[in-house]
């Protein structure tokens, strides 16, 4: 799966784990929920796994702060 985007296995990974949450408060059956939960959890490892290794780079460091926010650019109030 080279082509899928890292935000793939973001949104999949919460989806399961949030159906896994709707499946269980509304009285599903066990195997349900558990095998949903067993599937959020390794597509929760496939994410981590393709985030860490994502080859995302910046030309941010750590002096820039938050860049919504930079430390330079305080209003004077």
């Amino acid at each position: 799966m080279k082509g899928v985007s890292v935000f793939f296995w973001v949104f999949l990974s919460t989806f399961l784990l949030i159906l896994v949450t709707i499946m269980a408060s509304m009285d599903f059956s066990f195997g349900w929920v558990f095998y949903v939960m067993l599937a959020g959890q390794g597509v929760t490892l496939i994410m981590v796994y393709k985030v860490l290794t994502d080859r995302y780079s910046t030309q941010k460091t750590f002096k820039d702060f938050y860049e919504d926010h930079p430390i330079g650019d305080v209003p004077e109030y």
